[in-house]
Formats: C-alpha cells, sequence, structure tokens
C-alpha cells in the first residue's frame, strides 16, 4: 500500500504540532488537505492561510463531501482524539482507512535516511538544531519537527535531492515504535506519561524498544548515563560537560550567550558560538552536533549553523529582551524541564527577580511529580500558578493546582487565566517566564502586549 495515492487527506487534531507537520507535506505534494481541530490557534490560523481547510465542530455533516469517497481518502488521527469523537467514530463505523499520526510518520520516513530524535525532553530543540544544521549544509535535509523553527517559521522542511529526514520520535503512546531510524537520538529517559507506562521501567523498556530498531550498521548517540544497550550499531555518548565521546569545554556565557570547544572523537573544534541562550541548549547543540559530524557534515558548515540558529517557538522563546525588562515563553512541562529552564534563566540573570507563570499539564502528571514541580518552582523568585490544563483526562479528585503550591518552601499564588493580565499589571516584574505545554500560548501576546506598553511609559 503505497499512502501517497490517496487524493484526499483528512486529520482529526489537525492543529497538533506533530500532525500538522505531516498536513503540510501533504499539501506540499497536491493533495486534498482538510481536518479537524477543537480550537482555534495560531498553527490553524497558518494551516488555513497556505489553504488548508478546518472544522471546529466535530460535527459528521460538517465534513466536506470530497472526504466521504472511501476509496480516495485517508484518515489520519492523534491518539490525543477520544476514541468517542463524532468524526473518528464516524469514519471507523464506514470502514474507511484510518492511521494513527505516527504510522504515517512512519511510512514516509522509511524509504529516506531517517534522524530520529527521542527523550523525555529536549527533541524539539535537538531536531531543530539539527535539520538547522543539515539545511545549512551540502547534505540538506528533509524534517518533520515538533516546533515551530525561527529561522523557516514552520515545522516541515522538504528537499528535492536530500535522502535525510530529521524525525521527532515521539515516547507518547509509543508512537516512536513506527520508525527505523539510521540515526538515532536519546536525550532523557526522565519519567513521564505514567497514564501510558505505569512505571518509569516500562517507558525505559520502550526506549530500548526503540534503538533497538535502528538500522543495521546504523547509529545511536545518547546522553551519558542512560541505560540503552543494543548490539550490532555504533554507540556514542555526550555530555554537557562531563567526558564522553562529545562534550563541551571552555563553557564560557559572554554576553548572554554561551561559547565553547567541542570534544568529540577525531579531536576538538574551538571557539563554537551558539546564538540560542540558555544552558541547557548547549547541551541540546551538542546532540544535534554528533548527528551533523557523524553524517559527514564540516566544522565550519557546523560552525556557522550554530552561530545563526534563531531558536524555536516557545523553546526559551524571547518575546521581550530590554535593559530594564525580559520576557521568555516557554514550554517546559516536565520538573526536569522547568528546572533546567529555570536554571538557565538564572544564570543570564543573576541579579534579577525571577517571575515564572506556570500552568500544569494534566491531572495525572500533577499528580505524580507534585514534589518535584515544588522543588522546581522554588528556584524562581515570584511564582503565579494557573489551574491544571486537563487537555485529554477528566479531573482527580484532590489533584489541583493547589497540591503543588502546598509542597513548596517559597510562596506563590494561584491565578485564573482571566485575571491574569491584571496581575502582571499590578506586579512588579524584572525577568518574565510562561511556563506549559496548554493554552498558556494563547497568553503570550496579550502579556507581551502589557509589558511592551510599561516599557513606553
Amino acid at each position: 500500500m503505497n499512502i501517497e495515492n490517496f487524493k484526499n487527506i483528512y486529520f482529526i487534531g489537525i492543529g497538533g504540532i506533530g500532525m500538522s507537520a505531516i498536513a503540510r507535506y501533504f499539501k506540499a505534494i497536491g493533495k486534498n488537505v482538510s481536518g479537524y481541530d477543537k480550537t482555534q490557534t495560531l498553527l490553524t490560523g497558518e494551516l488555513e492561510k497556505e489553504g488548508i481547510d478546518i472544522i471546529f465542530s466535530d460535527g459528521v455533516d460538517n465534513i466536506p463531501n470530497i472526504y466521504l469517497n472511501k476509496k480516495e481518502t485517508l484518515v489520519v488521527y492523534t491518539p490525543a482524539i477520544p476514541l468517542s469523537h463524532k468524526q473518528l467514530s464516524f469514519f471507523k463505523k464506514e470502514d474507511f482507512l484510518l492511521m494513527k499520526r505516527a504510522q504515517v510518520l512512519g511510512f514516509l520516513s522509511d524509504p529516506l535516511n531517517g534522524i530520529g530524535i527521542a527523550g523525555t525532553h529536549g527533541k524539539t530543540t535537538v531536531s531543530s538544531l539539527t535539520a538547522h544544521i543539515f539545511k545549512n549544509s551540502t547534505l540538506d535535509c528533509n524534517a518533520f519537527l515538533g516546533g515551530i523553527t525561527r529561522n523557516y517559521n514552520t515545522n516541515l522542511l522538504l528537499s528535492k535531492k536530500s535522502p535525510w529526514v530529521v524525525l521527532e520520535a515521539d515516547e507518547f503512546d509509543r508512537s516512536f515504535l513506527q520508525l527505523h531510524p539510521q540515526v538515532a537520538v536519546v536525550t532523557s529517559m526522565d519519567a513521564d506519561h505514567l497514564d501510558i507506562y505505569g512505571e518509569k521501567e516500562e517507558l525505559e523498556k520502550t526506549f530500548q524498544d526503540y534503538v533497538l530498531q535502528i538500522k543495521k550498521d546504523g547509529h545511536l548517540i545518547y546522553k551519558k548515563g542512560l541505560p540503552l544497550s543494543p548490539t550490532g550499531i555504533n554507540l556514542y555518548s555526550y555530555s554537557l560537560e562531563e567526558e564522553a565521546d562529545f562534550y563541551a569545554r571552555n563553557l564560557k556565557l559572554i554576553n548572554g550567550l554561551y561559547q565553547f570547544d567541542l570534544v568529540h572523537p577525531s579531536g576538538c573544534i574551538k571557539g563554537l558560538k551558539l546564538s540560542y541562550p540558555g544552558r541547557v541548549n548547549v547541551e541540546n547543540a551538542i546532540a544535534a552536533s554528533a548527528v551533523a559530524l557523524i553524517c559527514g557534515i564540516s566544522e565550519e558548515e557546523l560552525r556557522l549553523a550554530l552561530n545563526n540558529f534563531l531558536g524555536v517557538r516557545r523553546r526559551f522563546d524571547y518575546r521581550i529582551k530590554s535593559d530594564n525588562l525580559v520576557f521568555i515563553d516557554d514550554y517546559a512541562h516536565h520538573p526536569k524541564e522547568l528546572w533546567e529552564s529555570i536554571s538557565s534563566v538564572k544564570a543570564i540573570y543573576p541579579d534579577k527577580k525571577i517571575t515564572g507563570i506556570f500552568q500544569p499539564h494534566l491531572f495525572t502528571r500533577t499528580r505524580d511529580f507534585a514534589n518535584d514541580f515544588a522543588e522546581s518552582l522554588d528556584l524562581l523568585d515570584e511564582l503565579i500558578l494557573l489551574d491544571i490544563y486537563p487537555a485529554r483526562e477528566l479531573p482527580i479528585e484532590g489533584v489541583d493546582s493547589n497540591l503543588i503550591l502546598s509542597k513548596m518552601k517559597k510562596k506563590g499564588r494561584i491565578c485564573s487565566k482571566s485575571e491574569l493580565i491584571k496581575q502582571i499589571e499590578q506586579s512588579e516584574i524584572e525577568v518574565l517566564l510562561t511556563l506549559g505545554a496548554g493554552d498558556i500560548d494563547k497568553l503570550v501576546e496579550p502579556i507581551e502586549h502589557v509589558l511592551n506598553q510599561r516599557i513606553k511609559c
């Protein structure tokens, strides 16, 4: 079966970051593309401008007629969509061909030289930076990314000549087991998605299953210390500053950006400059650089790409950067990610007050990691907590944002989304961080507007 033979592709959950990249791909090769999503967002607006029709009601009557042709229509859905969804139920009942997003990604990428970037955090930045390095080299690449890159303003990169494809390998719902990369990166294996895996040991086992799918004589680049032991492939470890196959030496923070020497198996590249801020992003850059050097990209091509990488939307994303006021938006939603993000900001602004606005994501994640969330958020000087973003989940008794607050050493306060702008107007802010993976992104522009007005005044 060749899924590219279908004329019509209908997406249920088209506004998801991974789904939208595949939707853009099918649109680019001339297919009829449409889909459903629950809410209008910046991303759905961009898809509509690109000629993709989106429906924001789940009624079956809203599906355009051409997508009701069973022989010519492929239906792609995300596991985040409930099985009771009206359109999903209709397509199943009528025996349409349905495929999960990850299955489609596997079909599209298997004929190419896949570079699969996996990890409970860091994968979006590493995959975006890896793709950018390849785009700045003679190798070029295709890429299906989990974030909107600032250099290209998209999450899909295409090449007519390159056999390489960079993929964000998502562990949610074991999606990455649909991929068979030539080169794989594993950035982290911290406990997460315990609603799927139950125990951390099961998550680790699934990561082991993923790296066993690397093609024969392929390459695994993994964060030093992770319990991975595949055979029949080439293994490389990386680290920030601890000695490994790839690591940084002479790490220096200069005017808010990092410079470092990259030690690698064949020598050392001196004086690399990363234009993307944050100590955590140096480690991400080392992983991406390891991929590039293993695949044959030159030192000069690597140096240029690191120096002109503009970052990823909602990943350590500067919205305002002035002498007296800074606003950074970040997708961090796991305790480890929060720790890394806040620590990176404190390193850049050691003498400034750091205020954080955090929206917890999922009731189960809040329940499972409340103590760890509290420990990470205690790094802030001031905390404003929003209510939990439920996503696909129903409420759990006794689990709300107060659960995190009750475990913190420092004081924080809970605020509704409707009252947040007023709170910000009344707060003294030097450095502001918005943190979370829910719909906190809809508040970023209103916050930016208020703070820019303050700067003008």
